[in-house]
């Protein structure tokens, strides 16, 4: 399978790209530091691309049998999820290769007796100002996709706190954040890199969300 990742620098992004390579596909990955894209694992199957991805075209992904959407954007700039997404929408319309996966933010997920959306509960924390806008432009990123129905996409949301690491066994789950035995609600990079390469072999969603958090 031939995939490039977008954002592939990144705390999600290079574990996709080092999943991915592990398990014999073709990556190619994106990022806007060459330095950074540099510190990847070398392999024969990685090729990587310094670009801006909203310089992307059609004929950039047209080899491509899947875009991974692993783009990051600091708080200020939060709005350029929703732009991104809006721009690769527009570039693969009335299309079916390649696939489209998003990665999307936890705030999304309902919680609570009551289903409330966890952006809420977020939004309470005295330092939401610092950060808030993420989580509430990525659930604008799923509100627009969940609109599209002629482009091949698909989305993940990790769990309340995203972290760094290792792969761990995994929870899935659908709409509602996810918590293990132990009452924690987490998700680490490598188990939404395994969560996503097991999608792209295995395909069991499209044009919807699912959730995955570690065990």
């Amino acid at each position: 399978m031939k995939i490039t990742v977008i954002g592939a620098t990144g705390m999600a992004g290079s574990a996709i790209v080092a999943e991915a390579l592990q398990r014999g596909h073709t990556v190619t990955a994106l990022a806007r530091s060459a330095e950074k894209l540099a510190a990847l694992p070398a392999s024969p199957n990685l090729a990587t691309r310094t670009q801006d991805a909203f310089s992307l075209t059609t004929a950039d992904l047209a080899d491509s049998d899947v875009v991974v959407d692993a783009f990051a954007a600091a708080p200020a700039q939060a709005y350029l999820h929703v732009d991104l997404a809006a721009h690769l929408i527009h570039l693969l319309r009335e299309t079916t290769l390649p696939r489209v996966a998003f990665i999307l933010g936890a705030g999304s997920l309902h919680t609570g007796d009551d289903r409330h959306l966890f952006v809420h509960d977020l939004e309470q924390d005295p330092h939401a100002a610092s950060f808030i806008s993420v989580p509430q432009n990525q659930l604008i990123e799923l509100n627009f996709l969940r609109a599209v129905d002629n482009v091949n996409w698909f989305g993940v949301s990790p769990a309340a706190n995203f972290h760094s690491g290792v792969a761990t066994p995994a929870l899935l789950g659908t709409d509602d954040l996810l918590f293990n035995a132990a009452g924690d609600s987490g998700t680490s990079a490598g188990t939404m890199a395994v969560a996503i390469l097991d999608e792209l072999e295995h395909p069991q969603h499209h044009q919807t969300r699912f959730t995955v958090a570690d065990h």
